[in-house]
């Protein structure tokens, strides 16, 4: 009955040891809490995201927290052209 009660501990100091790494490797590769970027005003920069692959075109207006799209199964390309003019 010794023996038992033995391997009894070790496997729960060892479940412990194992739950505490766990806990303490999530701590130190979460980061931190994200913080979300301010939303900002582009639609005069004239910035556009484009797929190479059929020439889809999305035009920018606002820019929070950037995540290129995909289309066609590629990434979408982000492309800034000059402003043009109005010839009014």
């Amino acid at each position: 009955m010794h023996l038992w009660l033995q391997i009894l501990i070790a496997g729960a100091i060892g479940a412990t040891i194992l739950w505490f790494g766990r806990l303490m490797l999530r701590a130190v590769s979460a980061g931190g809490p994200k913080e979300k970027p301010e939303v900002e005003e582009v639609e005069e920069l004239e910035v556009y995201l484009v797929c190479l692959e059929c020439g889809t075109e999305f035009r920018v207006t606002k820019l929070g927290e950037l995540q290129i799209p995909r289309h066609c199964g590629e990434p979408m390309q982000v492309v800034r052209r000059p402003r043009e003019e109005s010839a009014g």
